[in-house]
């Protein structure tokens, strides 16, 4: 019996070693839950701001121009705070997954990984500022959606296959948030914030939890 199952032992561990070397697989989705919770948080804030803004109940509501220039240079810096903060905690909680997994946190895999999600996002980024200098607001927060989740399906070939599926639900809220443009931020919250939290603690329950 024993000698019947060393070959499929035997497959299995070339399997892992095939994996290994191919995807990054360090992933954690402790990340993607510390990822959700700040975009929650940072989705609170903007919601605060921009409530304080339409009741001019804000100190700082004499400041702002007629045009709102100040509101958004505020939630440009709450946006910017909240991508340091997930970006932070998901570095440090994919760190010591690696460490604990005893693979490496930097390597070709990673390279592959780190172009194939910077590309899809850096064009998306220049994309979307240039619809803010031409005063084109409305479709900024479904472009984020839909270009986060291409670059996550684009990347999901290098990492866990499962990343794909939050790439589509990105999308998916993407594409309806085109057809309900005031609601951008409840879309942000529901795929930045919910849908990261509900990946991450599904990664966590498939990979992590023994």
């Amino acid at each position: 019996m024993d000698k019947q199952q060393q070959p499929l032992e035997d497959l299995q561990h070339i399997k892992k070693m095939m994996e290994r070397s191919s995807r990054f697989i360090s992933l954690s989705g402790l990340s993607g839950i510390a990822a959700g919770i700040c975009a929650l948080a940072g989705a609170w804030f903007a919601s605060q701001k921009i409530n304080c803004w339409v009741k001019g109940d804000c100190q700082l509501s004499l400041l702002i121009t007629s045009n709102g220039f100040e509101l958004i240079n505020d939630l440009f810096w709450i946006a910017t705070i909240t991508f340091l903060a997930a970006f932070v905690s998901a570095f440090i909680f994919t760190y010591l997954r690696s460490k604990k997994n005893d693979t490496p946190m930097w390597g070709t895999t990673t390279v592959r990984l780190f172009w194939n999600m910077v590309i899809p996002i850096t064009v998306g980024g220049i994309f979307l500022i240039r619809m803010m200098q031409m005063g084109e607001y409305q479709l900024v927060a479904p472009g984020c959606l839909i270009f986060y989740g291409l670059a996550l399906v684009n990347a999901s070939k290098y990492t866990l296959g499962e990343v794909r599926y939050l790439g589509y639900g990105q999308m998916v809220l993407g594409i309806f948030n085109l057809w309900w443009i005031g609601y951008g931020l409840q879309f942000w919250a529901m795929g930045f914030g919910v849908l990261h939290i509900i990946y991450g603690a599904m990664m966590w329950w498939k990979y992590e939890r023994k």
